[in-house]
């Protein structure tokens, strides 16, 4: 069998793919209908031997997916096929109770659900998994000193390890947002048509509750015919922004492993490892480009999730084709990425040595704001202080020298602050500000 979807062959994990293949979204849909039979048996509205027998027989070993496709393809309905084939499988007269009440998107919606909780509780150990990583690079490096940068330019001296530190933090807030949401996104209905639950009778309220709390899922408390998908939508959006973060994260890394930069670099297994078909000295950091392209796809689902909102009156079929897209891609993509994130950031190059030659290649303009503060100290005016650090800046670029030569030299400087005064403010290790404390906090906290 030929393959065409990347992901069949390329991308994803087989934890996470596993949820999503036709077999295990056939048994979840088969749970629910085992979960409706029980429920049904329970307050009377069908016998209680057929209510075990269907039970019994939800499984995929007595209703397969190749019985399934065929039955589809004389109804051209993918849950009537289900319905058909688990109706076969039961014995005596089980078979014509299966089923009975329930609508389609009672079934269909709640195995999602199903497929939704297994998929956080993935993508939850992903993101305890990187969080380690990232605070492990954080303690390490809390006094790896280095350039921070702002509009792509030299700006005043981090820590490698506060950098770590912040990435971290944004990896913790998208696991709370994560498991905060997961209450409203894993829910199911067993209402019927349209939500109504009239096909139930008296226990339709009954059955509803009994089905979830059988399935562990929340319910959808009032429905139309289908749940909610401002749901799927919440889901789809929180998957986004961490695709975002994580991009933001691999381009850091990217830009630091630049050759005229050269402060970190991925893993590089240099004896087999492969980085040009032409020139041999690459060592590329494929592993960023990879997140940060596979992010464009994560978030390019926002749209449609969003699109299938609005549904027409108590529901119509116009969410069904995206939605067998975008919720496993979007899963199964993300968990990729979260996968490939920690390792990049497990086996990361740091090199600090080069990270101290690209701070004194500024020769000393990064250190403009601590001289400036220096001199607000002794008195000066904050502007008048940031004038006369900015002249003198200006001057050591123009003629090539370094910025404590020129405020030794500038006398409106010199007779504010001595040499040793001048020298100890051009001195990154001592304008770090809290960078080791905030490391510190952060990592008790996250342990």
């Amino acid at each position: 069998m030929s393959l065409l979807c990347p992901i069949d062959f390329r991308y994803g994990r087989p934890k996470m793919k596993a949820i999503f293949e036709e077999d295990a979204r056939l048994q979840r849909l088969l749970d629910v209908e085992a979960a409706l039979a029980r429920a049904e048996a329970k307050v009377g509205l069908i016998p209680e031997p057929a209510g075990a027998e269907i039970a019994a027989k939800a499984t995929t070993k007595h209703v397969t997916v190749k019985r399934v496709q065929a039955l589809e393809e004389e109804t051209r309905h993918d849950l009537m096929a289900v319905v058909l084939a688990l109706t076969e499988a039961c014995d005596g007269e089980a078979g014509k109770y299966v089923h009975l009440g329930a609508t389609s998107n009672d079934i269909l919606d709640s195995a999602t659900a199903l497929q939704l909780r297994d998929a956080i509780r993935i993508l939850t150990s992903d993101l305890d998994e990187l969080i380690q990583v990232l605070a492990g690079l954080a303690t390490k490096h809390k006094r790896t000193i280095m350039l921070g940068r702002t509009h792509g330019q030299a700006a005043v001296p981090i820590t490698f390890g506060l950098k770590m530190a912040v990435f971290a933090s944004e990896v913790i807030r998208h696991r709370d947002r994560l498991q905060e949401a997961s209450t409203r996104i894993v829910v199911g209905k067993m209402s019927g048509a349209v939500g109504t639950g009239a096909a139930f009778g008296p226990y339709a309220q009954d059955i509803q509750a009994a089905v979830m709390s059988d399935l562990g899922i929340g319910v959808e408390e009032a429905a139309t015919q289908v749940v909610g998908r401002d749901r799927y939508a919440e889901f789809i959006a929180i998957l986004a922004n961490l695709a975002a973060s994580l991009e933001k994260f691999c381009t850091e890394v990217r830009n630091l492993q630049r050759t005229e930069i050269g402060e970190v670099a991925e893993a590089f297994e240099a004896k087999k490892q492969v980085g040009s078909s032409t020139m041999a000295q690459k060592e590329n950091p494929v592993g960023s480009e990879n997140v940060c392209s596979l992010a464009r796809v994560v978030r390019s689902l926002v749209i449609p999730a969003l699109e299938n909102v609005p549904l027409w009156h108590e529901r119509d079929l116009t969410n069904s084709a995206s939605e067998r897209i975008i919720l496993p891609h979007g899963c199964v993509l993300i968990d990729e990425m979260l996968a490939r994130t920690t390792e990049i950031f497990d086996s990361l190059r740091v090199y600090p040595d080069r990270m101290k030659e690209n701070l004194e290649a500024t020769k000393g303009q990064v250190m403009a704001e601590a001289v400036m503060i220096a001199l607000v100290g002794k008195g000066l005016g904050r502007q008048d202080a940031h004038k006369l650090v900015r002249d003198t800046a200006h001057k050591a670029r123009t003629k090539g020298m370094h910025l404590r030569d020129a405020l030794w030299a500038e006398s409106k400087v010199t007779k504010l602050l001595s040499k040793k005064e001048i020298d100890a403010a051009m001195d990154p290790a001592g304008y770090l500000g809290e960078s080791v404390a905030i490391v510190g906090a952060f990592v008790r906290r996250v342990k």
